[in-house]
């Protein structure tokens, strides 16, 4: 999997602990190695963690290491990007977008 920068992966194992029992609301990003979008949107990724770790959580699902968790979320394409609030899924996006349009969307679902 491209690992963003200041990015941490979860796995099937602790998916329940890091995301759905998170303080903060959290923006999963489930990607794969292979997946050239998911290269793209890595960078992106790592500004938006760094810029607002105060507000939000951002990690990473290898699709293909974790396969239980995206197919408990019905992941049928990568990348797709979930945000998680209170441990429910509230906003789902998928594909690569540029960092204004991922801050608008992440400003949609009111975690921003």
């Amino acid at each position: 999997m491209v690992k963003a920068d200041g990015v941490a992966e979860v796995t099937d194992t602790d998916f329940e602990g890091e995301v759905l029992k998170a303080e903060l609301p959290v923006l999963v990003e489930f990607g794969a190695e292979w997946c050239g979008p998911c290269r793209q949107l890595a960078p992106v990724l790592g500004e938006i963690a760094r810029e607002e770790a105060d507000r939000l959580k951002i990690v990473q699902v290898d699709v293909d290491s974790s396969p239980q968790t995206a197919i408990a979320y019905n992941i049928l394409s990568v990348p797709s990007l979930l945000v998680f609030r209170n441990g429910e899924p509230v906003k789902s996006m998928v594909g690569a977008r540029p960092k204004r349009k991922l801050l608008a969307d992440l400003a949609e679902a009111d975690v921003l």
